[in-house]
């Protein structure tokens, strides 16, 4: 069992920056595909950056390459996602999750759906002013 707890949303505005945290407790953090998601009122979740924990390989939205990092510290089983140039439409409640996988492969090469995600934070909240 994978516990998941997110912190570090909030407000901000436009073009400014957050950082969000992702604790993860229960269960050895090593082999698993973590990922950020988010999901806006009436608009569908949306996976913004994965990342599989042994490792370090990457995978990112277009809507966020190149403007959100994910990144990890395995001493800490924490999961990060730095978040720059932000924008309104940005503006979400967002969701760290895990699976666990065999292989990057199953992760970054043939990512899964959210539906595969076993374990969910209870997400936090970031909102970007114009």
């Amino acid at each position: 069992q994978v516990r998941l707890a997110e912190s570090g949303g909030g407000s901000v505005q436009a073009g400014g920056s957050l950082r969000l945290s992702c604790a993860a407790s229960g269960s050895t953090y090593d082999g698993y595909c973590m990922g950020w998601f988010r999901q806006a009122p009436g608009k569908e979740r949306e996976a913004v950056a994965r990342i599989y924990t042994v490792g370090g390989s990457t995978l990112y939205a277009d809507t966020v390459k190149g403007r959100f990092t994910i990144s990890q510290d395995n001493a800490k089983n924490t999961l990060y996602l730095q978040m720059n140039s932000l924008k309104p439409e940005d503006t979400a409640m967002y969701f760290c999750a895990a699976h666990f996988a065999s292989s990057s492969a199953y992760c970054i090469t043939y990512p899964r759906a959210s539906a595969y995600f076993q374990y969910w934070g209870q997400g936090t909240q970031v909102t970007v002013s114009s």
